[in-house]
């Protein structure tokens, strides 16, 4: 027997200007991991005007997101209300690959990721598929079919676009960099004990991976080396920090010995947030922000 579980935002942002009378012009933005939830909505004047986060502790995480998710969408305001404009959904997982446009063929998107993991996907997952039309190439990733199930039951008859987390922050960079001077960005995402790097060279990106680390000695040696492997100079190349990271964080103190350029990064300039959101730090959820920014 499944025991109905109460859940609490860690974080809420809520805006009085959120129309539930106009969902049909706005865009439902939702990021899944294992281990955490968080939606954010974007109005039809393009801002974001709402947005929540949920942990879910050792105990959730042990059931499948198809039992944990149920509980927070049946009775939430927002996440019950509908019909949507679009509704967007960010799959964190640690198994995605990009594949030029050129050469890539749908029958064989399991394949790309089976060389990736160095292993076939088990029966419960298949591999889908986003076009970064203007970057050229496709993310490929892992998607389980009972979470694509829930998310078809739940907004049915609307349409749901599935991408990886880390083609949100493809293209939350390419917005970010637009507006810069500098021809090399380097952009560190982090999450849990995991950096996601991306890099852009005159606007085009070269570099996207994510680590996992276990102590920041390991993370400085990661990032130092991808530098190297880029033939970026660690004292020039102007680097920005977003995600789970202050400037109090083990993380900033051992890469600031290394990397002077540190900068922690700010609000996509696509993206107007609501007066709400001055008190979130600017480069906490650029993952989140990216879904915003889809190309339309």
């Amino acid at each position: 027997m499944q025991i109905a579980v109460t859940l609490t935002p860690s974080v809420t942002i809520r805006s009085s200007s959120f129309d539930s009378l106009k969902t049909a012009q706005s865009v439902l933005c939702l990021e899944v991991g294992r281990d955490r939830f968080r939606f954010m909505v974007r109005d039809e004047r393009r801002r974001g005007c709402y947005l929540e986060e949920y942990t879910f502790s050792s105990l959730l995480t042990e059931r499948p997101l198809t039992d944990v998710l149920p509980d927070l969408f049946r009775t939430h305001p927002v996440l019950s209300d509908g019909p949507w404009q679009e509704v967007r959904i960010g799959i964190n997982t640690p198994s995605f690959t990009l594949v030029p446009k050129p050469l890539f063929r749908k029958e064989y998107a399991s394949s790309y990721l089976a060389l990736m993991r160095g292993s076939s996907l088990p029966a419960h997952e298949f591999a889908q598929s986003y076009t970064h039309d203007t970057e050229g190439f496709l993310s490929v990733f892992n998607l389980e079919h009972q979470l694509v199930d829930f998310f078809s039951g739940s907004y049915p008859l609307q349409p749901l676009t599935f991408i990886h987390q880390t083609g949100a922050l493809i293209q939350a960079t390419a917005d970010l960099d637009r507006q810069l001077l500098t021809p090399h960005n380097v952009w560190l995402y982090f999450e849990d004990e995991f950096v996601s790097v991306l890099y852009r060279d005159k606007h085009q990106l070269r570099y996207c991976n994510r680590f996992g680390y276990k102590n920041v000695q390991d993370l400085a040696y990661y990032l130092l080396y991808v530098l190297d492997e880029q033939k970026l100079n660690p004292d020039e190349v102007a680097l920005f920090l977003y995600g789970e990271i202050t400037r109090f964080a083990e993380a900033y103190t051992e890469l600031s010995r290394f990397l002077p350029k540190l900068t922690f990064g700010r609000t996509p300039p696509g993206l107007t947030l609501v007066d709400e959101f001055d008190e979130l730090l600017e480069h906490r959820y650029l993952s989140l922000y990216g879904l915003t920014l889809l190309e339309e």
